[in-house]
């Protein structure tokens, strides 16, 4: 379908292999652009690590408002030796989620053809599936400290924050994809057994929004068992919802038993389109490769895909899949770490040419 639209993206290529792969990202957007008939802008960013250590900040003091003028956000990997993780990622990226209130994490966790899952026997057939992670409160909260510190008396403490609003929004996200998949079936990760107040409170919230959705199976595990099911039984699940800590931890599993992380996408939705959501690949900044030009662009051409999806450009996000996966079925133009033969540089040709 020809749009005519013209979209502006913020492009914050970030640290390591992100200045990489994510131009490649950019690369795939402007050729499904010309073929579909819709136009993109870039304002690219340079916040990153690196300008951490020049200015002591990850991005400006008004950094959040700057990126509010923006239709979406792509985001590469951030972090880099010498800066910890907590600063990269509480300067950057939680406060980027929170402010533009993305708070349905998306992760899809499909084997591609060409990718050989670490599952014995499992195909692509068994293997397709989607993490619904609640973004912006549940474990990872702000509200706590220590006292006391150095002392025997040193006291740590750090609360959850579970609200009704928060929870039902995102469980209601989670139903209302499982309707449109086509075995409707959403799985609820908990630990009601052992975390005694937020996590019987999340059993309730699934119970009554369900409610509101007959068409839907449902189930829930504990996630000790829930990620052992993952491993064993990857088969059983359409669309997984968890809270913020437990999203994370399937959403990390979930690509593993599909191949590998190093091609796993992410969405941080906005879904009342209040602010620009944010998609970004989830292998991080692979300091340990970077600038050799040997990283997989894959994710970011998928992440990219994700981006265009929500954007509306359907038969474009439908065109970065299909040229992702036949790069992935060629030795001679897929990357390295999944046994081909190809740099970062032969891969994306190959799918620039597929699109």
């Amino acid at each position: 379908m020809m749009t005519n639209k013209h979209y502006d993206i913020a492009v914050i290529p970030g640290d390591g292999i992100g200045q990489e792969v994510i131009p490649v990202g950019q690369r795939a957007i402007e050729a499904a652009a010309s073929r579909f008939n819709f136009s993109v802008s870039w304002r690219e960013y340079d916040w990153s690590c690196k300008r951490y250590t020049e200015t002591g900040q990850m991005m400006p003091d008004d950094g959040i408002d700057q990126l509010k003028e923006s239709d979406a956000i792509y985001l590469g990997a951030v972090g880099f030796p010498g800066v910890p993780d907590h600063v990269s990622l509480w300067g950057l990226l939680i406060p980027i989620r929170r402010h533009m209130d993305q708070y349905a994490n998306i992760r899809p966790v499909r084997l591609l053809r060409g990718v050989q899952s670490p599952l014995v026997g499992r195909g692509p057939e068994d293997i397709d599936f989607v993490v619904v992670r609640e973004n912006v409160e549940g474990e990872y909260s702000e509200i706590g400290g220590r006292i006391f510190e150095g002392t025997d008396r040193e006291f740590v403490t750090q609360e959850m924050v579970f609200t009704r609003q928060g929870v039902d929004r995102v469980m209601r996200y989670a139903f209302e994809l499982a309707m449109k998949r086509e075995r409707k079936k959403l799985t609820s990760a908990t630990k009601s057994n052992g975390i005694v107040h937020t996590m019987p409170y999340w059993d309730e919230r699934f119970k009554a929004m369900s409610r509101h959705y007959p068409e839907i199976e449902t189930d829930q595990f504990h996630i000790d068992i829930l990620t052992a099911h993952f491993v064993q039984h990857p088969d059983w699940f359409d669309v997984v919802v968890g809270s913020n800590l437990f999203g994370d931890i399937l959403s990390d599993l979930g690509p593993a038993i599909a191949g590998s992380i190093g091609i796993a996408p992410a969405a941080n939705i906005n879904p009342e389109r209040k602010y620009p959501s944010m998609f970004e690949p989830v292998h991080g900044s692979a300091p340990d490769i970077a600038g050799q030009g040997v990283a997989n662009p894959v994710a970011s051409v998928w992440t990219a895909a994700m981006m265009l999806e929500h954007l509306g450009e359907h038969d474009a996000a439908a065109a970065l899949e299909v040229a992702m996966e036949s790069v992935l079925t060629d030795p001679a133009a897929r990357t390295k770490d999944l046994g081909g033969e190809a740099d970062t540089e032969t891969c994306a040709r190959a799918m620039i040419s597929a699109i």
